[in-house]
């Protein structure tokens, strides 16, 4: 077994990801504090072809060294906005009959291996706070909630860690179904 070389990789240009048909997910990210979760984020979000991330709140936008850290140049390929009120986005988003699902522990939320994606449907993803989560109003305005399974002690997993888990779930379900 030999590791590839980058040369290898077959990666897209810039101008080849941005005219790639994408992969029917949006992200929202609200009020997201960590420079580097957020380069996370965009990176996984280059990685799956993500359509959109619109950064909420107090959530830092590119260009920004720290950012940049961790995304390595997917700040220039994934689509981005920011809008300062994630309530607005949701409802906006809703109005475009994209179904919004805030990935957060709450009565009733579907455990990520229980949810089934619908072929032709769009989901916008809902990522919270570090501290405190997606707010209640938010989770209030969702059209649903996906609640990753935990087993230990802390219940919580880190907002980039949570992303890269739910859009590879999401991602595979949607290309590979058996």
């Amino acid at each position: 077994m030999r590791k590839l070389e980058n040369s290898e990789l077959e990666r897209k240009s810039i101008e080849a990801f941005k005219q790639s048909e994408k992969t029917p997910l949006i992200l929202v990210l609200d009020d997201i504090r960590s420079l580097h979760n957020i380069g996370s984020v965009f990176r996984t979000a280059d990685a799956f072809l993500i359509e959109k991330i619109y950064l909420c709140g107090i959530t830092a936008t590119p260009p920004n060294k720290e950012i940049h850290k961790t995304a390595l140049g997917a700040t220039e390929t994934v689509a981005w906005e920011h809008k300062e009120n994630v309530l607005e986005v949701i409802e906006k988003l809703k109005k475009e009959k994209v179904m919004t699902l805030a990935i957060e522990q709450v009565e009733s939320a579907i455990f990520l291996q229980n949810f089934k994606v619908k072929k032709g449907e769009k989901y916008a993803l809902v990522f919270g706070n570090e501290v405190y989560g997606v707010s209640q109003e938010a989770v209030a305005l969702c059209d649903g909630s996906i609640e990753i399974p935990q087993l230990g002690t802390k219940h919580s997993l880190n907002i980039s860690v949570s992303a890269g888990i739910v859009v590879w779930d999401l991602f595979q379900k949607m290309n590979w179904p058996k």
